[in-house]
């Protein structure tokens, strides 16, 4: 176990929204450092989905975001040489953080030819409630129903 809680790191907004949380999703979204690339995927992606959909791609992409996140997720637990799926509350900042991985994650599985129109394409299903994220999210909250159970184990 560590000694000490490592430090909370702060992280500034990004340019064109002037948000943080748009610098987390592309902090995950760049690959090898090329941070200016994953801001231009992502940029052209918000704007694909404004001129799909018709209103704000921001609005949009934090809706999707907010359909992906989990509540309850299931952590493995050993009690007596057993190990149970223990359903737990999901904290707020790690349920921003599995909404963002899965939203990148079933982006980039999807068949569009490139990176941006992935991301638009997920970012618009996301937010109808559809998609592979959603379905990531349901089958999550559906394991944690199935052992609801076991949550007297809870720690």
């Amino acid at each position: 176990m560590r000694k000490a809680k490592p430090k909370k790191r702060y992280i500034l907004p990004d340019p064109k929204f002037n948000d943080t949380l748009v610098t987390r999703f592309v902090n995950n979204l760049m690959v090898d450092g090329k941070k200016s690339i994953a801001y231009r995927i992502f940029y052209d992606a918000v704007e694909k989905v404004e001129s799909k959909v018709g209103e704000n791609g921001l609005e949009v992409w934090k809706k999707a975001l907010n359909n992906i996140s989990p509540s309850v997720e299931v952590k493995s637990r050993r009690v007596g040489g057993a190990t149970f799926q223990v359903p737990m509350e999901v904290r707020p900042d790690r349920k921003i953080a599995l909404g963002i991985k899965w939203m990148i994650s079933y982006a980039r599985r999807r068949g569009e030819k490139t990176m941006m129109d992935r991301l638009a394409g997920e970012i618009i299903a996301a937010s109808k409630g559809e998609g592979a994220g959603v379905k990531k999210k349901d089958d999550t909250h559906r394991m944690a129903e199935a052992n609801k159970a076991f949550s007297h184990f809870r720690f």
